[in-house]
């Protein structure tokens, strides 16, 4: 009788202490951002992930999901938060380098800030979206013409993101 008042005791104080956690883990803040990181056609995408963490005077949410093609790879995330805030000031400095092997540029595409690096000795680079002043989306490409990777990134609904960035 003892034993099974005991394990009983020992199930309840475990199902109260894994409560809180359940309701907490169903509503990530990343969460939102994963249906948006999309299937793109003729790659091999991992399931999205994400991360979202805060302190007493700050926040940070991450959305990421890689993809592969052959040699090729993408990474594309989403970051909300302080880390992104200080992301900002490269998009919005109007940065124009060009190099022989490469370039950074700040432009605009599709109403939205952005910033390019690609590096064309290794088909690789870099293309940021300004989402919000502490918001941006990440699409990181390995293997690829930059009018490749850009035409790729463009299949993200950036103004999706945006709207996932700025909801509390």
């Amino acid at each position: 009788m003892l034993k099974s008042r005991y394990r009983i005791l020992c199930f309840l104080v475990a199902l109260s202490a894994s409560w809180p956690l359940a309701s907490v883990h169903a509503d990530q803040p990343f969460q939102r951002f994963l249906p948006l990181l999309v299937d793109l056609s003729g790659w091999q995408g991992k399931k999205p992930d994400g991360m979202s963490m805060q302190m007493s005077d700050t926040s940070m949410t991450t959305a990421t999901r890689d993809y592969e093609r052959d040699s090729a790879q993408v990474h594309a995330s989403v970051v909300v938060g302080q880390a992104a805030a200080g992301a900002m000031g490269s998009i919005e400095s109007g940065m124009n380098i060009q190099t022989p092997e490469g370039h950074v540029m700040s432009s605009n595409m599709h109403g939205m800030q952005v910033l390019k690096s690609y590096n064309s000795k290794e088909k690789s680079g870099t293309l940021v979206v300004a989402l919000g002043q502490n918001a941006l989306f990440n699409f990181v490409y390995q293997g690829l013409t930059e009018d490749d990777a850009v035409a790729l990134a463009e299949k993200f609904d950036w103004k999706a993101l945006q709207a996932a960035a700025q909801a509390k």
